[in-house]
């Protein structure tokens, strides 16, 4: 089966599961946005929606975070991994959006890579789900999941970003890194998966690569 012709079939069945898919990390505007975004590194959605209420009740803007030093925000987001360089990354990153940008979060790639602690994922989610503009952050999910239907062979996620932006409308981009992320969420896991029996990987999956997974959950 050609790539173009698995990306549409891909794209019908997300479509079917997830319509609306809802984004995951609790927010109230483009800057609540960031912070968990930048929170969720190397730490699960679930742990963000727990520390991100408390947070942003006493800072809801970067104003009010921009006066709170590292050690006011650590507190707040302890458990959340990486928790002391985040809490310093915030800090700063409060204060240049206040002095540089007017109070107002950029909305381009550019000036929102140039922020403490954000990368391409960071600034692609907030582009594509604050700014609406097209974008397809691609997270540990999305590239597991790309490799492993045959839709990507990149070595990292830059390169797997690529190819999904080259086989899938653009229109369909923000919308579709979502219902990726609840697919494999869901119904396709990185470990204890059977491949034959998913409603994707049993069609989308090469045998190789039905043979190479089912040997290594076997071990």
């Amino acid at each position: 089966m050609k790539r173009d012709e698995k990306a549409r079939r891909i794209q019908k069945i997300l479509d079917e599961l997830y319509p609306e898919p809802p984004i995951p990390l609790e927010h109230n505007d483009a800057f609540t946005l960031l912070v968990a975004v930048l929170l969720s590194a190397q730490c699960t959605d679930v742990r963000v929606n727990l520390v991100t209420p408390d947070l942003f009740k006493r800072a809801p803007n970067s104003k009010a975070m921009s006066k709170m030093s590292d050690k006011d925000i650590l507190p707040f987001i302890k458990s959340c991994g990486l928790a002391p360089q985040k809490s310093r990354a915030l800090s700063r990153l409060a204060k240049i959006i206040e002095d540089e940008y007017n109070g107002r979060v950029p909305d381009t790639f550019k000036d929102l890579e140039k922020l403490p602690g954000v990368g391409h994922k960071t600034a692609s989610v907030v582009m594509s789900q604050a700014f609406g503009f097209p974008a397809f952050p691609v997270d540990t999910h999305i590239h597991r999941l790309a490799g492993r239907w045959g839709l990507s062979r990149g070595k990292t996620v830059e390169r797997t970003e690529r190819d999904l932006k080259q086989i899938f409308p653009e229109i369909k981009w923000n919308k579709l890194h979502l219902q990726i992320i609840y697919f494999g969420r869901e119904y396709c896991p990185a470990r204890g998966h059977d491949l034959t029996k998913c409603q994707i990987c049993k069609w989308a999956a090469t045998q190789k690569r039905i043979a190479e997974e089912s040997y290594s959950g076997s071990k």
